[in-house]
């Protein structure tokens, strides 16, 4: 595709966000309640169908095919483990948000041990939830640089600015209400892009609907399963357990994936979305494995230099046709947007009402004045981070960068999470940050050693490790004269 139609589609999708933006904000768009939960009126089915692009993220549209030539579909062994976890955050902590009703998940950090401890665990969401989007928004921006800014001419960091200001544009008037909305229109979108592109590539490679199936079991690229080195981070009950976890901490102990949840009308509704929402991601993730499994099988039989995540994009916009062209850069703006946005409002949520409660401090129109400011500030913070970054994180596919970061910074809210619901003691509070810092450099310092020291290496089940750790330091600062009742 030429740059210019590229531009064009970009100006287009960011059009019709924009609509969305204005017809679902125009009636209360100075309503706190509106950006932070949507009135608590959204149907549970739109919530869980745009959880999947949310969830999801340009990261995956990329790096996911791109890591199959590597690792086979060791992927999947991870999507396994995150069933568990969505049990578990629908059985346990979506009945104790709603029976808190809670605006920021945090807050029960706060009424469980103290103020430190809910400044400690919000602060760990900011901080992961800002590098996080950022490294996923910068590897699409990368790509698009490369596609379209690059042969305009377009400097890097007007193409970063740009985009990150667009998102602003149709988040600020009503926030989450309209993510809820937009989520489902791009993960539609996403979910189209990704289909054609099976459907093309395997058009290219002679498959049918008789031979698909055995085409893809008979890979040397599908293997899923492995059980034959337990010193191996590809080890499956590592990648299974990690899986559940990393599900938990990154949607159960998320402000951004947990306050979609908290709009539903109800807890019940709230369930039904989480149901649906595992089973719905769980086969879309495996489409993603059998699209890089097409796209590897294609690139060796017609010699073409491609790899990890320059797979897809070379693939799409240079070999297999203009139509594919077209649902590539639609899905992966799709996939990029739905990510960021939602990121970008619940920053600004977490950080408004608990780092400067502004609920408890300031009357209503004052309220919404700060919210404001706050989430022209990340805009700002977004853009200086990725234009750091992008001159940092270049090798290795980025998704295993993501899970890695998230796995000394959500490990923290892992242990004090646990340690909130399965014991009955209270804490010093005034430690707990101390805590959670320590348990981040001691493992930090287990990864780096952990071959040299114990003849294995440490892959996503760090942030088991580094739950255990706080969970441990947590249980050393215990009051012993003062219980909690377990909610």
């Amino acid at each position: 595709m030429q740059p210019t139609t590229i531009l064009f589609l970009i100006v287009a999708y960011f059009g019709v966000l924009i609509l969305f933006s204005y017809l679902s904000g125009r009636k209360n768009q100075e309503n706190n309640d509106t950006f932070f939960k949507a009135n608590k009126q959204s149907p549970w089915f739109l919530v869980a169908f745009g959880m999947i692009g949310a969830s999801l993220s340009g990261v995956t549209f990329i790096s996911v095919p791109g890591k199959v030539e590597a690792s086979q579909f060791v992927y999947f062994q991870l999507v396994l483990g995150y069933i568990l976890g969505y049990f578990v955050i629908g059985t346990v902590l979506l009945p104790l948000y709603y029976k808190m009703n809670l605006t920021s998940i945090y807050t029960y950090l706060g009424e469980r041990f103290g103020n430190f401890s809910y400044k400690t665990g919000a602060s760990f969401f900011i901080l992961s939830r800002t590098v996080g989007s950022c490294l996923r928004l910068m590897l699409v921006a990368d790509v698009l640089q490369t596609l379209v800014f690059d042969k305009l001419n377009i400097p890097y960091w007007i193409t970063v600015s740009i985009t990150i200001f667009l998102i602003w544009l149709y988040t600020f008037r009503s926030g989450i209400k309209t993510i809820i909305w937009t989520d489902t229109l791009q993960t539609l979108f996403m979910l189209i892009a990704v289909g054609v592109c099976i459907v093309v590539v395997s058009e290219d490679l002679g498959l049918n609907i008789a031979n698909f199936s055995q085409f893809v079991a008979d890979s040397e690229f599908s293997r899923t399963f492995f059980f034959d080195n337990p010193h191996s981070p590809d080890y499956f009950w590592k990648q299974f357990f990690s899986g559940a976890f990393i599900a938990i901490v990154m949607t159960g102990l998320d402000q951004d994936m947990m306050q979609k949840n908290l709009t539903c009308r109800n807890l019940k509704d709230a369930q039904k979305n989480m149901f649906w929402f595992t089973i719905v991601l769980t086969f879309v993730n495996l489409m993603f494995l059998v699209m890089g499994l097409l796209f590897t099988e294609y690139a060796l039989k017609n010699g073409i230099d491609a790899h990890k995540d320059q797979l897809f994009p070379i693939l799409a916009n240079g070999h297999l046709g203009l139509v594919a062209a077209f649902c590539f850069i639609l899905g992966l703006i799709a996939a990029a947007y739905s990510s960021a946005d939602s990121a970008l409002t619940s920053l600004t949520t977490s950080f408004s009402i608990d780092i400067l409660e502004i609920e408890k401090k300031y009357e209503i129109a004052k309220q919404v004045s700060i919210r404001k400011k706050v989430h022209l500030m990340f805009v700002f913070i977004s853009i200086f981070i990725i234009l750091i970054f992008r001159y940092f994180i270049q090798d290795a596919s980025v998704i295993d960068k993501v899970f890695l970061f998230a796995g000394f910074t959500y490990g923290p809210l892992l242990g004090m999470y646990s340690f909130g619901l399965f014991t009955p003691w209270k804490v010093n509070d005034k430690l707990v940050p101390i805590v959670a810092l320590s348990s981040v450099g001691i493992s930090i310092l287990l990864m780096l050693n952990s071959m040299q020291w114990f003849g294995f290496a440490f892959g996503f089940e760090i942030l088991m490790v580094n739950g255990f750790i706080t969970f441990l330091g947590l249980l050393l600062i215990r009051n012993k004269a003062h219980s909690a009742i377990i909610s």
